[in-house]
């Protein structure tokens, strides 16, 4: 994966909460937990479980996940 954001925090994913109108996805960076706030069709298109390995990719004010593939 290449992307321009350069805060790229690579952990894995440790839960996946829905809500009404996003999902949090909590991820375990080196000890610590970054939660994204994403869409629930992000959350499916990406493929995201618990336990899978993800960058946490931060712009500004907000979290993104990037996958390989």
């Amino acid at each position: 994966m290449k992307i321009s954001a350069r805060n790229q925090l690579k952990g894995k994913i440790v839960s996946i909460k829905p809500g009404v109108t996003t999902t949090h996805v909590k991820i375990d960076v080196g000890g610590q937990i970054v939660t994204a706030a994403i869409t629930a069709e992000a959350v499916e298109e990406l493929g995201l479980k618990p336990g899978m390995e993800v960058s946490a990719i931060v712009k500004a004010s907000d979290v993104m996940i990037g996958v390989d593939g």
